[in-house]
């Protein structure tokens, strides 16, 4: 990572955060708004060897080991979920720690006990370059019960020169005796101009689309657009679920076609209010609110069972045969009570598995 790599709205807080005292950070945002990216530049100028700047100059011995992902001092909490999508080889640390994840089962979105205990056990030794040592955890919500309180001790009385920073989305979520030990340095959502700016220096076309579709986070934006949703597929999503259109979104993962009906129920929602749409335009919801929107009765009804689908993601679905029923149970919003009787539409909880 460059030191120059974090997006501008994080600046703020990078330098709230690299003046604070505290021996143990906690950043937080409403949403992925790039909370590991600051992580990992305040962990880099903790340890950064230069005399000659503040912060990390990227190009001393100790930068370019965090940039590797190789410094002997920086330990790095992911869930294993997570190691892939932000390119981050922990192979090294598992074989060190004698923490494997050699496993065919699907990788797990927890920070087990097992992990944290070895990076306490690590913590305890002694620095291998005399700069400093960071142990960073992101996000913090992964860690569960027992994870968190093996954490505290830690976090309280960190052990020589040990620096912690976790990061969060919903400080809420953590244990009060986690989020009581850190100094909270709150990231705020940039203003929609800048994060469209900073969508078009990655590569994105027409960005206001991806950047609504994400609520305005740009980052999650991003994400749309490296899994290949470029802004004809969002403003397709409407008309699919008019019609049941599963191949539509096969190629689609299915947490992220259960999202993307998620956010078109908010928006159907709004339209039966009396209120605007947020993640769609109106002219890619003219399909599907003409002639009528459906119920408020029926999208509630919906909405509950998308929450049901989000919370079973992890369950072995055929994806195929999941986007499908999905597809179809959206389409019946529409039918009348006489064709709901000969059409598709059952309720999400008796989808087949594999």
């Amino acid at each position: 990572m460059s030191v120059e790599a974090i997006a501008p709205w994080l600046e703020s807080a990078r330098h709230r955060a690299s003046v604070h005292p505290a021996h143990a950070l906690l950043l937080h945002a409403a949403g992925e708004l790039g909370q590991f990216d600051l992580a990992l530049a305040l962990a880099m100028g903790w340890l950064c060897e230069s005399t000659v700047q503040a912060r990390a100059c990227g190009a001393c011995t100790a930068c370019r080991l965090v940039d590797q992902h190789s410094h002997p001092d920086l330990k790095v909490l992911l869930p294993e979920a997570l190691r892939g999508p932000l390119g981050w080889s922990t192979a090294a640390d598992d074989d060190s720690d004698g923490v494997t994840s050699k496993s065919k089962t699907k990788p797990s979105r927890e920070i087990r006990i097992d992990e944290v205990r070895a990076a306490i056990d690590w913590a305890q030794r002694t620095t291998s370059r005399a700069r400093a040592k960071v142990l960073l955890i992101h996000p913090a919500e992964a860690m569960n019960t027992s994870s968190a309180n093996a954490l505290l001790k830690t976090l309280e009385e960190p052990p020589g020169s040990l620096r912690l920073v976790l990061t969060a989305n919903d400080p809420e979520a953590l244990l009060p005796t986690v989020r009581s030990r850190c100094q909270r340095i709150h990231i705020a959502t940039p203003a929609a101009s800048q994060a469209l700016a900073w969508l078009e220096a990655q590569g994105v076309p027409q960005p206001q689309v991806l950047l609504a579709a994400a609520g305005g986070l740009p980052h999650a934006a991003l994400a749309l657009h490296a899994e290949g949703i470029d802004t004809a597929a969002w403003r397709g999503v409407p008309a699919a679920a008019r019609r049941g259109a599963s191949g539509a979104l096969a190629d689609w993962p299915v947490p992220r076609v259960v999202d993307a009906l998620h956010r078109l129920c908010h928006d159907l929602m709004a339209l039966a209010a009396g209120g605007a749409p947020a993640y769609f335009e109106a002219a890619a919801l003219a399909p599907v609110s003409k002639p009528r929107v459906p119920t408020l009765d029926a999208l509630a009804e919906f909405d509950r069972e998308l929450r049901q689908a989000s919370r079973q993601q992890d369950h072995p679905w055929h994806a195929g045969l999941r986007t499908e029923a999905l597809l179809s149970r959206v389409a019946a919003l529409w039918q009348t009570p006489r064709d709901a009787q000969s059409g598709p539409g059952r309720a999400l909880d008796t989808l087949p598995g594999r």
